[in-house]
Formats: structure tokens, C-alpha cells, sequence
């Protein structure tokens, strides 16, 4: 019996070392990518940032830079709270397309036959009819907006959808169904309507009691809850202005737009939204959405003339530098800006919010990215090299004159990236170990560049290096 036990130990114990070496140790990437955001939010001067990655079921990293609140000096968290603005709109898709599962309405039906107060004036004779598609695909041809000037501040007056309904009247299409994408928060305020209309419900009541709840997004709301405002839920910022600063943006409520606009959530619920549809997609059951009703929202439904803006029902559809499919929604409100983005085949979903106005954060989603891509399944580990190099002894920010880097391990070598950097991956610098403490940049092709040797003081402590005859000295940051 022991025998056997033994036999089936040293078959498996193959496998098992395999399986370990081929895994990926995110790890060093994800110290490189909160030195990154660290020193992007100052250069920046963004208030705060917040970020996540999600891949299969596992939240594998969250961080969080800056304030909050900056005038009570309150940190931000991957808990904090942001206004995630457009990206309401996914949610109010998925609760369209869970009416059209449970058979209460067709992509293909008329907003007219559905909301029997519906009065928009249609300019062209000639035009299609307006329909739940066309309106989840922003090809409606309807104004950007309802009649209201609500994203004019200081106060932000949105509308309640009485009001946005006793004004539709008077307004028009801009041009006929299904012929331009035209971007509309009218249009998905509209199916938030819709959704009450067919349901029975208040929008928000069933997309609480259908999807938020379901899912346990516990952090996600479709308002922004005013009690928590300046504390849990981050300040809004503006723009940055000439002088350095950003002024304060007042607390709205989208209230009658709240479909198209008004949820609030932060990157672990957005990150568990995200596990949600990979979940689904890779299911039989259904979860909330048949799987295929995910999978069929997640293709293309509309392409522009212009050949570059793909939408599919509710998401932003695209293709990536390597030819696969991403999904996506960004989201910009007065104060905030965020961006949730998802690629089925690599399993992996990003967010961020930012509690501020003028940046775009797709720039960090994308460097996020581009530096996990790097990462090979052959990770080695500093202790492997010698037994007396210790790469950690090299870590950290470095400076000459105002430029800053960074340097830290990666795979077994060090890595330098200069600081700000708006394409993280694509300037980081490798250096191989010689001897001592002089390193070996590794060119492009993979040959040998200039060395670079580094420093002591007296107690043994890393103080500088020196490359081309210049001395790059290590700082406290």
C-alpha cells in the first residue's frame, strides 16, 4: 500500500512542478505598476485613482493613489466610491436584455409601441423605425441629449423624467434611424423608461432587484448616495486648471438620466461585474442572461460609415493591436471619469475611476495592460541567480538632475523605467547581471549594450550608478 502511494506521488509530482513553472507570477509587474500610477497621479495631479484587474473569477489586483477627499486629506481606496456615469448604461442594458429573455419585448420593436406617451418629432420621412436595437446601438438618430441643460454647472440641474417626458416634444432627430452612430444619453434614458414600462417596476427597483442584487454588488447603487459623499464616495473634481488646481465639483443626481448616467460603484463590484459575464460566458446556465443573450450583446450590431466606431447592445465593441475582441464602456460625469474594459479571450478585465475631470483613463487600463503582457510563464526568482546578489539591494526611484526612474527585479533581472512615462511597457529597460554590481543592458535583439555599475557607501547601501560616465543617484523618492 505504501508502495503504491509512493508510485502515485512521483507520477503526479511531474505534473504538479510543470504546472507550477508554467503559471505566471504577476507579482513584480504589479509592483512596477503601483510605482507607475503612483507617479502618474502626481504628474497628473489627478485628486485620486483607483484601478483593478480581474481575470477569470479572481480579483488578482487592486490599488488605489491619492485622496478622495483631498481638503480632509481622506485616502483613496479600491473601495472608494466614484459616479461611473455612462457605464449605468451597461447595467441598463443587461436588464433590456433580460426582458428580451424572459420574452417581454424584441430587439426589433418600436419605442412607440412601448411607451405610448413617446412624441419625439421624426424629420425624415424616409427614416426606419426607432427601435430597442437601434437605441442600444446609439443609431436612433435621437439628440445627444433631452431638452435640459444639465451638464452645465455649478448645480447641474437634471431633469425628472416627468420633466424630460413633457418636454420631448419638442425636440427632433437629428438624422434618420440606423444611418450615423450618434452617441445618446436620451436614447438610453428612453429604455431605462422602457424597462419600467414592460416590467412594472421603477428602473431602479428592478435593476436592484434583478441584477445588482443577484450579483451581491453591494457597493454599486444607481444614484450616488449623498450620506457618504466626501468620505466613502470620493469628492468630484474638475478639470486641471492653468494655475495647478482643481475646484471642487458640486454633488448632482442624475435623477430622471439615471439610466443613462447616474450609478455609482467602485473597481472591486466593477471587477466583480466584469467575473459576472466571463462566468456566463463560459456556462450553460443561465446567470440573470441566457449565455448566448451575452455573447450576442458583445458583438457588433452597428458599424459608422466612418469604419472605426463598432458598437454592440450596450457595449463598446473593438479589436485590439492583436486582433482580438475587447468590450468596453468609459464613463464621464461632472467630477469623475472611469473606464471599464474586458477581453473574453485573455479572460482579463480592467477598471478605474478617477475623481476628476480632463484625463482619459484608458491611458492607464492600457499601461496596466501592457506591462501584465510582459510578464513570460519563465519567472525567475533573484535567490536563483547567487547566493550573495540580492536585486532588492538595487530597488528604487533614482534621479539626475529633475529626470526620476525607477529601478526593481523582473524575471531575475533589473528593470528601469523612466518616470512619468505615458507607454510603461514599451520603455522599460532590462539589465543582466555580470558580476559584482555591474549590470548589462539587454538591447532589443537580445545582444549586450552598455554596462552599468553601481555604488556603495561605506555601510554597504546602494547610493548610485554610473551609465555612459553619467551618475544616476538613488533618492528617498
Amino acid at each position: 500500500m505504501k508502495l503504491s502511494l509512493i508510485t502515485l506521488l512521483l507520477a503526479i509530482l511531474p505534473l504538479t512542478l510543470f504546472a507550477q513553472d508554467d503559471q505566471k507570477n504577476y507579482s513584480e509587474a504589479f509592483n512596477i505598476i503601483e510605482v507607475w500610477l503612483d507617479a502618474q497621479r502626481d504628474f497628473d495631479m489627478l485628486p485620486g485613482i483607483s484601478a483593478s484587474v480581474t481575470e477569470g473569477q479572481e480579483l488578482i489586483w487592486s490599488g488605489a493613489f491619492g485622496y478622495a477627499n483631498v481638503e480632509n486629506k481622506i485616502e483613496t481606496t479600491p473601495a472608494t466610491l466614484g459616479s461611473v456615469c455612462s457605464i449605468s448604461k451597461l447595467f441598463t442594458s443587461v436588464a433590456i436584455m433580460k426582458l428580451y429573455d424572459d420574452g417581454k419585448l424584441r430587439l426589433d420593436d418600436r419605442i412607440e409601441d412601448l411607451l405610448p406617451w413617446y412624441d419625439l418629432e421624426q424629420r425624415y420621412t424616409g427614416s426606419g423605425p426607432i427601435t430597442v436595437r437601434a437605441l442600444l446601438t446609439h443609431s436612433a438618430g435621437l439628440p445627444r441629449e433631452a431638452d435640459f441643460p444639465y451638464w452645465t454647472g455649478p448645480d447641474y440641474p437634471f431633469p425628472s423624467t416627468e420633466m424630460i417626458v413633457e418636454q420631448l416634444d419638442n425636440q427632433q432627430t437629428l438624422y434618420p434611424a440606423s444611418t450615423y452612430f450618434q452617441y445618446s444619453n436620451l436614447g438610453m434614458t428612453l429604455l431605462g423608461e422602457v424597462i419600467a414600462e414592460v416590467s412594472g417596476e421603477a428602473f431602479d427597483e428592478y435593476v436592484q432587484k434583478n441584477i445588482l442584487d443577484v450579483l451581491e454588488l453591494n457597493d454599486t447603487r444607481t444614484h450616488l448616495p449623498e450620506a457618504l459623499y466626501g468620505n466613502e464616495l470620493a469628492t468630484g473634481y474638475g478639470v486641471l486648471l492653468r494655475d495647478g488646481t482643481r475646484n471642487r465639483v458640486n454633488l448632482f443626481q442624475a435623477r430622471g438620466v439615471m439610466a443613462a448616467a447616474g450609478f455609482s460603484s467602485n473597481v472591486i463590484d466593477l471587477g466583480a461585474f466584469a467575473s459576472w459575464q466571463l462566468r456566463l460566458m463560459d456556462s450553460d446556465s443561465t446567470e440573470i442572461l441566457k449565455p448566448s443573450t451575452l455573447r450576442y450583446m458583445q458583438n457588433v450590431h452597428f458599424t459608422d460609415p466612418d469604419w472605426e466606431t463598432t458598437w454592440g447592445l450596450g457595449f463598446v465593441v473593438s479589436k485590439g493591436p492583436d486582433g482580438s475582441k475587447w468590450v468596453s464602456h468609459g464613463g464621464y460625469c461632472p467630477g469623475y471619469q472611469s473606464l471599464w474594459t474586458l477581453n473574453p479571450k485573455s479572460e482579463r478585465a480592467y477598471s478605474v475611476i478617477i475623481n476628476s475631470n480632463g484625463v482619459n483613463p484608458r491611458k492607464y487600463s492600457n499601461g496596466i495592460h501592457e506591462i501584465l503582457a510582459k510578464v513570460t510563464s519563465k519567472s525567475v526568482s533573484s535567490e536563483a541567480l547567487t547566493d550573495s546578489l540580492n536585486l532588492s539591494d538595487y530597488t528604487g526611484y533614482y534621479q539626475i538632475n529633475d529626470s526620476e526612474s525607477y529601478l526593481s527585479s523582473w524575471e531575475g533581472k533589473l528593470v528601469s523605467i523612466g518616470l512619468p512615462n505615458g507607454n510603461p511597457a514599451d520603455n522599460m529597460t532590462m539589465y543582466r547581471h555580470l558580476e559584482g554590481d555591474t549590470f548589462v543592458r539587454i538591447r532589443q535583439d537580445d545582444t549586450d549594450g552598455e554596462t552599468i555599475a553601481f555604488e556603495r557607501d561605506e555601510n554597504g547601501d546602494v547610493i548610485q550608478y554610473k551609465r555612459h560616465q553619467i551618475y544616476i543617484t538613488k533618492t528617498n523618492k
